[in-house]
């Protein structure tokens, strides 16, 4: 499907014609859950508008009218999925006392948000470090937004516990950050008998190296 097809979103969402913001958040979420489905068996390049709009039950036209192009509609179904997993990850934070109870608690819900839609965990995968990429500043940005939140929890932990200050902190949250994917795909694909507790445990083990006992 050509990105380039003719459509009449852009004056649409960018002037003062906008939907509900109710019935455009249930419209994405239902083009994100089929789409993911789509494209984790095809990929995205083997999926097309049609097939997404199908599978959505929302109109060709519906789409194009909502999110524009298929590049756009798969840029903005990132940033969906982009959002959720951020609600969930913000909403544990602060629920412990000891901040390192707080990180995993956040492991664990980002290994729940990768358990409940495994097709976006791989698509983030496989398009996130290919370059030049189709979303490439999409993915950008929302990688920066889900390592600020790791920041945060590191920062925490930090403040409360002796660290090792020699770890830089950007790496630091990079590794956390490329090991709730690398282990939630793993144990998805490779490894389904391993307990959702036991991969939590292997991604802290970053944060107990971090910790001076």
């Amino acid at each position: 499907m050509s990105t380039t097809e003719p459509h009449s979103s852009d004056s649409a969402v960018g002037g003062s014609k906008k939907l509900r913001p109710e019935r455009t958040n249930a419209t994405k979420q239902r083009l994100f859950e089929a789409s993911m489905e789509l494209i984790g068996e095809r990929g995205a390049a083997g999926v097309t508008v049609d097939e997404i709009a199908a599978a959505a039950g929302v109109s060709k036209g519906s789409v194009y009218y909502n999110f524009g192009s298929k590049s756009d509609l798969i840029a903005q179904l990132l940033r969906h999925g982009v959002d959720i997993m951020l609600v969930r990850l913000q909403d544990v934070q602060g629920q412990s006392s000891d901040p390192l109870e707080s990180m995993k608690n956040m492991v664990g819900q980002a290994m729940d948000f990768m358990d409940d839609y495994p097709s976006f965990a791989r698509l983030w995968v496989s398009e996130n470090w290919r370059t030049p990429g189709e979303w490439s500043a999409v993915f950008t940005e929302l990688r920066a937004e889900l390592l600020a939140v790791i920041g945060s929890a590191v920062e925490r932990v930090a403040e409360g516990y002796r660290v090792d200050e020699s770890i830089a902190r950007g790496s630091l949250e990079a590794a956390i950050f490329g090991a709730i994917f690398v282990v939630g795909l793993d144990q998805q694909t490779y490894n389904p008998e391993r307990t959702r507790d036991q991969s939590v445990a292997a991604v802290m083990t970053i944060m107990h190296g971090y910790v001076i006992k």
